[in-house]
Parts: structure tokens; sequence; C-alpha cells
């Protein structure tokens, strides 16, 4: 079968978007299957059949979805509706538009944590301690019936 040549090829846009929190990495198809159901949500199955999303890259706290032309700012909104992927509580922030996804991967930065993720116990409860550039920090709790996340630079923790 022979390729369809780049003028005849449908028009697409590439929208990069920051998974948070930073340590939760969900797989792509988890994150396919929440921005579809989303933008099912938002605009009806004819409007997710105009927009055509589809998760192509995710990797390393960043996620790169494809839409049509003329649907990113449709896109954009989906994307901030996400609240779950694979059963895990996650955001997606909209960081930028291309008609590339080279382009979006030169934008991306690597987020890293600077020291291995350590325990903490504050008021009786043990959280799980991620450290970020510049002096982040998340407390994750884990229970039986929630999960509790407090964000605190490390100012805050050295008044506790």
């Amino acid at each position: 079968m022979k390729p369809v040549p780049p003028s005849m090829r449908g028009r697409r846009r590439y929208l990069l978007a920051r998974i948070l929190p930073y340590h939760v990495n969900p797989d792509s198809k988890d994150l396919y299957l929440s921005v579809r159901e989303a933008a099912t949500t938002l605009w009806g199955d004819a409007g997710a059949a105009r927009m055509q999303p589809a998760v192509v890259f995710c990797e390393g706290g960043y996620v790169i979805v494809r839409c049509a032309r003329g649907t990113e700012r449709d896109l954009e909104t989906v994307i901030a509706t996400v609240t779950t992927a694979g059963g895990m509580r996650v955001a997606l922030r909209a960081i930028a538009t291309s008609g590339t996804i080279r382009s979006l991967k030169q934008r991306m930065r690597r987020q890293t944590t600077i020291r291995e993720p350590g325990t903490l116990s504050i008021r009786g409860k043990t959280y799980t301690v991620f450290h970020y550039p510049r002096q982040k920090l998340d407390l994750v709790e884990e229970s039986i019936k929630n999960q509790e996340t407090l964000f605190f630079t490390q100012k805050d923790l050295e008044e506790i």
C-alpha cells in the first residue's frame, strides 16, 4: 500500500500537557481512555469524533495529545477536566500547542526528584515525602479510605 502524500493528509495539532502530581506515572492507554471519556462527556460523541483526541506520547511527567486542526481550544478544555487515569488521581495542565511532536518534545523539561522519597511523621500521621527542585515538597498520606496530599516548602518544613 502506498503512503498518502503530505498534501492529502489530515491536518493535526499536538498539545503538550504536564501530568500532576509529579510522582504519578500513568500508562498512556489509561490517559487515552480518560481523555476520550472527558471529550465525550463534554462535547458528546459527535464533538469527540470531530476532535479525534489521541495520546501519542507519555513519558517523564508529560503527555502529548493529538487532535484535528481547529479543535485545539476544545482539547485544552477537555485536558483540564481529566481527574483520574488508571485509578490514580491526576491533573493535566496544558503547556503548549504545536503542529509537530518534535517542537513539543524540545519544550519538555525533565522534572526529577532531588532525593529518593522518604517518610515523615506529622501530628501522628505518617507521610511519604517527595522532594523536587526549587525546594518543593509533596507529602502524601495513604490510608484505607482516602488519600491526603499536603504541599510544603522547605521553609514550612523547618518550622514544624
